[in-house]
This record gives structure tokens, sequence and C-alpha cells, in this order.
């Protein structure tokens, strides 16, 4: 099945990998906070999200800092944001994990948003793109930068059919904020 033919409605996995994070001496990674860099990138992708769109139903976002920021700081720029659902699960977490996480989205949300970390989102990505290897995913294979945002379309009924393989990575984007 892939994003062009199977059953169900088209739904998208919008993939955000946290805006620029700082290194503060002694501070816990899951404690890091943006940097001046990443809180000018955050509001940029949640811009870029809202003209590429679609914007999501639900967010699902790693309980981290730097991730929880991000989130803020891009669905600021949105008139109505989505509920978003924030998961220990996805801080440090595989493809594995990522999926499962991914697959737990209730049935009527058309549009999803993760925000989360590397490596496992460019993995993610990868996988599920699966052998739909184009110019974009490879970019995506060669760097998934903070602040780069991926949309992959498929079509199921319900999320947990979300398999790897299944997934057509429709557009990737890295946000930048101005200087």
């Amino acid at each position: 099945m892939s994003a062009r033919a199977g059953a169900g409605p088209l739904r998208h996995l919008v993939v955000l990998r946290h805006a620029k994070s700082a290194w503060p001496e002694g501070v816990p990674d899951h404690e890091r906070p943006l940097a001046p860099r990443g809180r000018r990138d955050a509001p940029a992708a949640g811009r870029a999200l809202a003209e590429a769109g679609p914007l999501p139903d639900l967010a699902l976002c790693s309980t981290a800092v730097r991730a929880r920021q991000t989130w803020e700081l891009a669905s600021a720029q949105w008139d109505t944001p989505p509920p978003v659902r924030f998961d220990a699960g996805v801080y440090a977490a595989d493809v594995p994990e990522l999926l499962d996480a991914v697959r737990a989205a209730p049935v009527e949300v058309d549009t999803l948003l993760l925000v989360g970390h590397n490596p496992g989102l460019e993995e993610l990505v990868l996988d599920l793109a699966g052998d739909g290897l184009d110019d974009t995913l490879d970019e995506v294979g060669v760097k998934f930068p903070t602040s780069a945002i991926a949309v992959l379309a498929w079509r199921g009924t319900q999320w947990r059919d979300l398999a790897p393989g299944t997934a057509l990575l429709t557009n990737v984007i890295v946000a930048r904020g101005s200087r």
C-alpha cells in the first residue's frame, strides 16, 4: 500500500525535529533549552508548516525541554493550535518506539505532528518512505537538521496500520528564522 493507492483516507504524518538547542554546563540532556538560533527557527517552522499545510489535528511531542519549547514557539504561529500530547517515550526513541507512538493516534486524526529528536526521526522518515527514494529522501538521509520538517502521506483507515515503506515523502523543509 502507498499514499497513492490503498484503502482509507489520505493521512499525513508531519515530523519536526526540535530547533537548535543550547548546551549549558551541568544541565541534563532532557532539560537542555533552545539556543538563541533555536528560538528564532522554531517560529519559522510554525510559519513553514502553516504555508505548506496541512496543519495537524494533534501533536505528539517529546517531554524534553527543547522539544516542548519548539512546539510552543511553532504552534504560536497558528490561529488555533491543535491539542498536544507530551510523551516521555518520544524522547531518545528509536524507530519501533516512535512508530508505536504514532500508531496510537486516534482514528479521527488525519494529520499528526511528531516533535522529537534525531537520530530517531530521520530514521523513521527513511523507514516509512521505504523504497520511494528520490532526491528529497536522499537529502533526509544525508542530514535531517534541527528545525527540519518532513511531511509523509499515506492511505489507511487507522494509524495502527502505518508500516515501513507505506508512506510517500511529499515535502522536506528546513525552517530558519531571520537573524
